[in-house]
């Protein structure tokens, strides 16, 4: 696993939020999949884990963001926790996994995985969270890699040429974007190896060395 992405573990990250800008607006749902690889080398999610996020103080909360997730922030069902414990209950299985698999690095994958990695990035620096497990730049974005493999880069419409069952009414969940963001992440990079692009980087590296 460690070698197939030059020491980074990829990591699948969906946010929700109350706006796009992410040193103003609050931070409401994280989650993230860790992926594994199986005996014969394909991509394969391994854990889930998810946490719904108090509102940090003086955030930002856009009405209409809200309405689109369908989040209350003060919900009193909510089993929302402070930012700092968020992060650290989402980091470190992460951190765990990373060091399993003899990776240097986690590497976020998000569906426009710039967004994803801007709050992340965010928050742990409002906690500062010393240990932030991802590279602090570098991602893998499933609407770009679904682009160029399926044609599509809404989530929803990739999800449906790729043959992955994508509930629109679960839709803006986080645990349940980022499951079916892995999905779609595995099925692109198995289809690739599939294809026989993986076998030749492997042969073209043998015959280097």
């Amino acid at each position: 696993m460690s070698e197939r992405f030059r020491g980074y573990l990829p990591v699948v990250i969906d946010v929700e939020t109350a706006g796009f800008n992410a040193r103003t607006d609050a931070l409401l749902e994280i989650a993230a999949v860790t992926l594994t690889m199986d005996e014969q080398g394909y991509l394969i999610i391994d854990q889930s884990f998810v946490a719904e996020v108090e509102p940090f103080e003086g955030a930002n909360l856009e009405q209409a963001a809200l309405d689109f997730t369908g989040i209350d922030p003060y919900d009193p069902n909510r089993e929302s926790i402070p930012e700092i414990q968020a992060m650290e209950q989402i980091f470190k299985p992460i951190r765990r996994a990373v060091k399993a698999h003899g990776c240097k690095r986690a590497i976020l994958v998000g569906h426009n995985a710039s967004f994803d990695h801007g709050f992340v990035s965010a928050a742990a620096s409002r906690v500062d969270m010393k240990r932030n497990p991802f590279h602090p730049f570098s991602t893998f974005d499933t609407a770009a890699l679904s682009g160029l493999a399926y044609g599509q880069t809404v989530l929803a419409k990739a999800c449906d040429v790729a043959g992955i069952p994508f509930d629109g009414k679960l839709a803006h969940s986080a645990l349940y974007d980022t499951e079916k963001t892995a999905e779609l992440f595995c099925g692109i990079v198995n289809r690739w190896k599939d294809l026989g692009g993986w076998d030749m980087v492997l042969a073209l590296q043998d015959h280097d060395d």
